[in-house]
Formats: C-alpha cells, sequence, structure tokens
C-alpha cells in the first residue's frame, strides 16, 4: 500500500496541474474574431477605430479608407515596377475597385 504522504502528494500535484490544462482551450470564435479585429485596426483611432470594430466584429468587411486604398494600390504597383502609363491606368482601376488589367 502506498504511504499517505505519497496519496496526498499525488494529488496536490493533480490539482496544481489542473489550471495549466484549463488554460490550453482554445479561444471562442468570438475571442478569435476580437483579436484578428484588434491587429487590423492598427493605427486607427477615435470613431474611425469605433465603427471599425463594430463592423469587423460583426464579421462585415468593413469599407476602406480613400487614403488605405490609395496606400494599399501604391504598394502594390511599386511591388509589380509598375512605371509610366502602365503605372497609371493600374492606379487608376485599382482605386476605382475594378479588376486591375496586367501589362
Amino acid at each position: 500500500m502506498f504511504p499517505r504522504t505519497t496519496i496526498a502528494f499525488a494529488l496536490a500535484l493533480g490539482l496544481a496541474a489542473m489550471p495549466l490544462h484549463a488554460a490550453e482551450k482554445a479561444p471562442t470564435t468570438q475571442q478569435q474574431r476580437m483579436t484578428d479585429c484588434n491587429q487590423q485596426a492598427t493605427g486607427k483611432t477615435g470613431d474611425a477605430r469605433k465603427t471599425f470594430m463594430s463592423a469587423c466584429l460583426k464579421g462585415e468587411t468593413p469599407a476602406q479608407t480613400q487614403q488605405d486604398k490609395m496606400k494599399t494600390c501604391n504598394a502594390s504597383a511599386t511591388a509589380k515596377e509598375l512605371k509610366g502609363e502602365a503605372r497609371k491606368t493600374y492606379m487608376s482601376s485599382c482605386l476605382s475597385g475594378k479588376p486591375a488589367a496586367t501589362s
């Protein structure tokens, strides 16, 4: 038979490990969405952040601001190494939301 101290020690060790096991649970869908939306809202403040977070948490795709569109389209055009008329055409179609024509 096991001495009482060994049983008590094993029981205490098992109880100590329980909170660790509970912490390993995957986040709920809402918690994951909150984390994702928070990361996407980096740099937004005030009413713009509130509006973005509200739409994001509802699962809606928030409208992109003109400034954000400009940054995205510019970065894309630079990555594609577009110059001159090709860049102008690409930027126009990108900013209007139409599929970009590739050259």
